[in-house]
Order: structure tokens, then sequence, then C-alpha cells
């Protein structure tokens, strides 16, 4: 194969992994009834006029799987960082005790859980989408290259390879989303 093929061969695996890498990222937002840290990671909290991601100006951990512990570097930091879990409309009741904020993360009810997976099957689409525009990127580009001399033998193979790639990752997609889906079911 030429090089220029085998670059966006490349490429297009490479943004094919990128896809998953955010799904997966995107998916983490997404609670399954556990307490986690990185339920909080999307929360930016006004620190002295610049917003700031949370775990930048607070240890976030969960000492059990029904509570969210925030202890903030700087007491002063408290209330902003309550305003901010608040704000990120995530359904969590933040608590203060003058040192730490307790959040109790409440069980999921039914009704709750179906719409989670209804937000992981959603962002499994974009993926989809997005894998899709990956692909007829690198068909642009190997047409192109193709006008430019490029055999027909070689272009086929090229556009498999890429065809290849994205089956692969669609089922990658679907995997991720079933193990999300299976995450938010358990009780």
């Amino acid at each position: 194969m030429s090089e220029e093929v085998t670059m966006i061969l490349q490429e297009t695996e490479g943004g094919m992994k990128k896809t998953i890498d955010h799904l997966d990222g995107e998916l983490r937002k997404i609670r399954a009834g556990k307490a986690h840290p990185t339920m909080l990671d999307g929360v930016m909290v006004d620190y002295y006029g610049s917003f700031t991601a949370l775990k930048q100006v607070a240890n976030v951990s969960t000492p059990d799987p029904r509570t969210i512990s925030v202890q903030p570097w700087e007491k002063a930091m408290l209330d902003p960082i309550s305003t901010a879990i608040t704000n990120a409309n995530l359904g969590l009741n933040p608590q203060s005790n003058g040192e730490v904020i307790i959040i109790n993360v409440p069980p999921l009810t039914e009704e709750r859980r179906k719409d989670l997976v209804k937000r992981a099957k959603a962002e499994g689409e974009h993926a989809k989408v997005s894998i899709r525009n990956v692909r007829k990127d690198a068909n642009d580009m190997i047409k192109d290259l193709e006008k430019d001399g490029l055999s027909e033998d070689e272009a086929k193979r090229a556009e498999q390879k890429v065809q290849d790639f994205t089956n692969s990752y669609t089922v990658k997609v679907d995997q991720v989303i079933e193990e999300k889906e299976k995450d938010i079911m358990t009780v």
C-alpha cells in the first residue's frame, strides 16, 4: 500500500479510537446507582472569579457506595463548591458540616434508571455518527488519491479496510453501551 493510504488508514483508526475514548468519558458522567468521584467531573467551581474543575480545588472521594465526600483545600471554597454541585443539575443535594461537603447519593428509581439508559444509548448513537463521519472523510481522501493516480484496486482495498475499522468500532460502541446499561439497571 502507498504511504498516503497508510497514513489515511492510521488517521482513520486514530479518529475512531478517540470516539470510543470520548464515549467512555461521557458514560462515566452517567451514574449507575453507586457513588463514584467521576460523577462530579463536569462540575465547575467559581474559584475567585474563574471557573475551575472541582477536582482542582478539592479532594473528591467515596467513603461508601452511597456517599461522596468533597474536602476543599480552602475552607472559603465550601459555599462555592456546594453552589456549583447544586447548579450542575445532577440531582444531588450537597450538605456541609463546616469542614467537608457530604453528598448522599439517593438510590435510583426504576424510571430514573430507564432515563439514564436512554441517555447512554443516545451517547452511543452520537459515537456511531462520529465513526461514520470519520469513515466518510477517509473515503473522500481515498477518492481524491484515486483521482491523482492511485490504482482502482488499491483504492478498493483501502475502502474495505476503512469499512472493517467502521464495523469493528461500531461493535465496540454497542459493547460499551450494553455494559453501561447492565451497570445502570443492576440494583
